[in-house]
């Protein structure tokens, strides 16, 4: 029997709202998925209301430490920078980035950073530019 793979996710909307919990079913390809809140309700989410999904190593987090970006930060991938319509700026790398999907999994260029991964839904994303 397979086991899922559980995990830790923040999920910012694009009307600002944020969730967070975990989650065994997000594919890039699909259209909805299920959180599991930290209070352990369920809600299906749909990807086109989203900004990005952040994959995220703790669901504290440190919202007082800024991130590092390190353009000459090494790693697997094309760089790529996306810029969204609320202003904030990620950089990172992807292996990913097509422009005729719903989004792409890109890599933030610091290391330290709680997010391990982030899914950036295209439709949210004012400009992305391949560095």
């Amino acid at each position: 029997m397979e086991t899922a793979i559980i995990n830790k996710i923040v999920v910012h909307f694009k009307n600002e709202t944020i969730m967070k919990g975990t989650t065994s079913d997000f594919f890039p390809n699909k259209t909805q998925f299920h959180l599991i809140d930290v209070e352990g309700k369920t809600e299906a989410i749909d990807v086109d209301q989203l900004k990005a999904i952040f994959f995220v190593k703790d669901l504290v987090g440190n919202k007082s430490r800024p991130d590092h970006y390190d353009i000459s930060t090494t790693g697997a991938g094309r760089k790529i920078r996306v810029e969204f319509y609320d202003n904030e700026v990620i950089i990172g790398q992807t292996l990913g980035y097509s422009p005729d999907r719903q989004g792409f999994f890109m890599t933030p260029a610091d290391p330290q950073s709680n997010n391990g991964r982030i899914f950036v839904v295209k439709t949210a994303a004012k400009n992305i530019k391949l560095l």
